[in-house]
């Protein structure tokens, strides 16, 4: 029996995908149906607005100079993050169903790993964000006065630290040397890893709650002892709206991911007593739909964002409808106000007619 077990935990690399699916009764089908038709359908017009919409968010910050800080540098990166999530579900899609048969060992690692460097980087943008304003709302900043080349420095670390985690399933960390410890969820996954990422995350997540309710507890503090000062109420306003954006971003990304996260620790733990596999394509929906909340979340608690978002949607449409380059141009008026000993560019991006010779209408910073 013990040479038994012996061999079978050998390591053997010549199982292809079908293999392991079929040792943990994971089906895959054998035909298109009308309803996967359907849900690829639906799931790829999804991943294209998560793109479009993200993509969004990424040139607002870019273009409007009032979101030059930290702060929303990194909230740009998490766009990306999300971006890189819509990508990561179309390969997904593209990949799934009968075309599963398909795939080398090394194709569905890689439909794996886009997944895996998706979540990895959101979760580190969203505690890199906690950070950030638990640091300056401490110590009475309304912006980091971290430098652009630090900012940019964290990003990289972030993505160097996603894309390890993306890879160290299909490299170091899968069952193909252990067969008897395979997901049922992930197939070639190791129970092992499935348990250490989704735990990992959880922890994560417990951290940033327990940041932001620090953070808030302060606000309030400082509220009821700040002066009658129109510039303090204004100050502790703008604070505690910027808080309150992120902190619903974070709050969708924790509903949105923790039952699949949830049901890789179940999966990780009982395996197949964990029947993971009738609710996991649920949770991932859910998973998805994160990727799409948080420009929608900007679009509706940041006037600024909004301003800017309509702005490049009247250059673009303007632009589609003349083919040629469009009549807009930036024209700064900046006004600097001190807040809390950090300087903040006020900067309004709005559309109005320009009374020239040549009567173009123009897209004007005010």
């Amino acid at each position: 029996m013990a040479m038994e077990s012996r061999v079978w935990n050998a390591c053997d690399y010549s199982h292809n995908v079908t293999f392991f699916y079929e040792l943990v009764g994971k089906n895959i089908s054998e035909e298109w149906t009308s309803r996967d038709r359907v849900v690829i359908a639906l799931g790829l017009t999804v991943c294209l607005i998560v793109v479009l919409a993200n993509l969004l968010v990424m040139a607002a910050i870019l273009m409007n100079q009032n979101f030059h800080f930290p702060i929303y540098y990194l909230l740009g990166n998490m766009a990306a993050a999300d971006l890189f999530a819509g990508i990561a579900y179309a390969n997904l899609m593209l990949n799934t169903g009968p075309w599963t048969r398909e795939l080398t060992k090394e194709q569905w690692f890689m439909r794996g790993a886009l997944i895996d460097i998706s979540l990895t980087a959101s979760v580190a943008n969203l505690l890199a964000v906690a950070v950030e304003r638990h640091q300056t709302i401490i110590t009475m900043q309304l912006h980091s006065k971290m430098t652009k080349r630090r900012v940019t420095l964290l990003i990289v670390c972030i993505w160097a630290v996603a894309i390890i985690m993306g890879v160290v399933p299909s490299k170091f960390w899968n069952c193909e040397c252990d067969l008897d410890n395979c997901s049922t969820i992930a197939p070639l996954y190791s129970r092992h890893f499935l348990v250490f990422w989704a735990v990992l995350n959880l922890v994560t997540f417990f951290i940033m709650v327990a940041m932001y309710t620090h953070i808030f507890l302060h606000v309030r503090h400082q509220s009821r002892y700040a002066s009658e000062h129109t510039w303090d109420q204004q100050h502790n306003q703008t604070v505690f709206n910027l808080v309150k954006t992120i902190s619903m971003v974070l709050g969708a990304f924790v509903i949105c991911w923790t039952p699949g996260l949830m049901t890789l620790l179940l999966d990780g733990v009982l395996g197949e007593d964990s029947h993971a596999n009738k609710y996991e394509k649920f949770c991932l929906v859910i998973a998805e739909c994160n990727s799409l909340v948080n420009p929608i979340i900007y679009s509706l608690r940041d006037d600024e964002m909004r301003r800017t978002f309509t702005w490049i949607l009247c250059c673009l449409c303007r632009r589609g409808g003349d083919n040629k380059p469009p009549p807009f141009q930036f024209q700064p008026a900046q006004q600097e106000e001190n807040i809390s000993g950090v300087q903040k560019t006020e900067d309004r991006i709005v559309c109005t007619p320009q009374l020239k010779a040549d009567k173009a209408d123009s897209c004007t910073v005010v």
